[in-house]
């Protein structure tokens, strides 16, 4: 007799499909590069830690099943991350110009851009990553279109700040989630 649980690879397939360990491997790397040591302590905390949580997220819903785990999906994404972070300097440098300027001509203000993206992890993704962006902060998500605060819109219509602030992160993200 095996000692081996019939049903057991049938209730960790779901599990697998919805990214368990993608996402276990992610949250775990993040945890390593934030302690930046490989100290055995804080290696199996950082493993106590991620896992409870990735499991939690993969258990709780399909959303994570939307990724693309291709080579073409793992290069969108790697090109996503150094688009945000030409992107995130880029705006940080114009934060600077605005605190350091004799007198600040700012004009808020909320536009409108649509999305390309279809699923709901990659326009949450994308939303987020407006956000952390300084200078602009996404305040609504319905559908296919977000409503961005930014803090000089400066007469720029819509179009093109669909093209100045949605685009460079859709064109890959498009291609990670979908």
């Amino acid at each position: 007799m095996s000692d081996a649980d019939p049903n057991r690879e049938t209730t960790l397939a779901p599990l697998r499909s919805r990214g368990l360990i993608g996402l276990w491997a992610v949250l775990f790397v993040v945890w390593m590069v934030a302690n930046s040591t490989v100290a055995i302590v804080v290696v199996l905390l950082g493993a106590a830690i991620t896992l409870p949580i990735a499991w939690t997220f993969a258990s709780s819903g399909n959303a994570w099943s939307g990724i693309r785990r291709t080579p073409g999906g793992l290069l969108h994404f790697l090109l996503y991350g150094a688009t945000f972070l030409v992107e995130l300097v880029k705006a940080n440098i114009a934060m600077m110009r605005y605190v350091y300027a004799p007198r600040i001509a700012i004009r808020p203000g909320i536009v409108k851009v649509r999305t390309r993206l279809t699923s709901p992890i990659g326009r949450l993704a994308l939303a987020n990553t407006i956000a952390l962006t300084p200078g602009s902060l996404v305040m609504d998500l319905k559908g296919d279109t977000l409503f961005i605060h930014l803090l000089d819109i400066d007469g720029i219509g819509a179009d093109a700040m669909t093209e100045a602030i949605v685009t460079p992160f859709e064109r890959h993200l498009e291609h990670v989630f979908g």
